[in-house]
């Protein structure tokens, strides 16, 4: 990139189910915003307060969720797969621990929502998290992210008139091999490549390819892949980790079990959901 690049983090409460977020973007950004400038928000803020959520605690898993929580979780990532990813010492050793019957019910939701090569994943299987949720929450994906970019897009325009672009971002991983791009979620983004879940996320951390957040979707004015991919790792560095980036780095923050995180604690901590980002050429 030739170009200077410019961007400023939106401060904004955690986003529950039924807020406006719409409403929130565009106060946020109208006194802000010129021309060419993108605005980047965070996937997983839109589909909290859409209520795309579920609670784990109320999911019975099946045989094949306790052998990917047990053997493949504990086992297969803790003692493997971990160390070939190049995992950092103390995830490998949550991993070891992980909860057998939390962990199996997270997985019986991936496989329910995502397949089998999504729950293969060691986490944010599928697009689905459930860092930064309160209690046994986890957050399902936007199902078509272009419908809320567009929505987003709409307001800010009709509010302040500006030629501006919005980008919908994951911090699920985008690797790169030269200009060969793919990533183990599905996304919109023309350029990425996505498919293989389990195989994709493997190759990408074991190579150590370059790894970037996601662009998921895009509306306004077009984007090559490269700009669009180097937007959202922006975005990503300058937003934080709101509350924590594991929900163990949460559970030590808040001093009690993961699934005993309430609202008010997560209410507790800054979240920056938006990011407004200017290129000057």
């Amino acid at each position: 990139m030739t170009s200077v690049i410019k961007y400023k983090t939106i401060k904004t409460g955690y986003w529950r189910p039924k807020t406006d977020y719409c409403e929130i973007i565009a106060k946020s950004v109208e006194k802000l915003i010129e021309d060419g400038d993108i605005i980047v928000v965070s996937e997983k803020a839109i589909s909290i307060a859409e209520g795309n959520i579920l609670d784990e605690s109320k999911i019975k898993p099946g045989f094949s969720a306790l052998f990917l929580a047990k053997f493949w979780s504990q086992i297969i990532w803790g003692y493997i797969l971990g160390t070939i990813c190049h995992f950092k010492t103390e995830r490998i050793k949550h991993l070891r621990r992980l909860p057998i019957r939390e962990g199996a019910a997270h997985k019986q939701l991936i496989l329910n929502y995502a397949g089998l090569l999504q729950a293969m994943k060691y986490g944010s299987e599928g697009g689905i998290d459930i860092n930064n949720m309160p209690y046994s929450y986890a957050c399902l994906p936007l199902s078509y992210p272009t419908k809320q970019a567009n929505q987003i897009l709409d307001i800010v325009t009709t509010r302040t008139g500006k030629t501006v672009t919005v980008m919908v971002t994951d911090t699920d991983s985008t690797f790169s091999f030269h200009n060969f791009h793919f990533t183990s979620r599905p996304t919109s983004i023309r350029g990425i490549f996505s498919y293989g879940g389990f195989f994709s996320f493997t190759i990408g951390r074991s190579f150590k390819l370059r790894q970037r957040a996601t662009p998921l979707a895009i509306a306004g004015q077009r984007l090559d892949v490269n700009e669009a991919l180097h937007y959202a790792e922006i975005a990503h560095h300058a937003r934080g980790y709101g509350a924590g980036r594991t929900i163990w780095n949460a559970a030590d923050k808040f001093r009690v079990r993961y699934d005993k995180i309430t609202w008010e604690m997560l209410d507790s901590f800054e979240h920056f959901p938006i990011v407004l980002i200017r290129s000057l050429k």
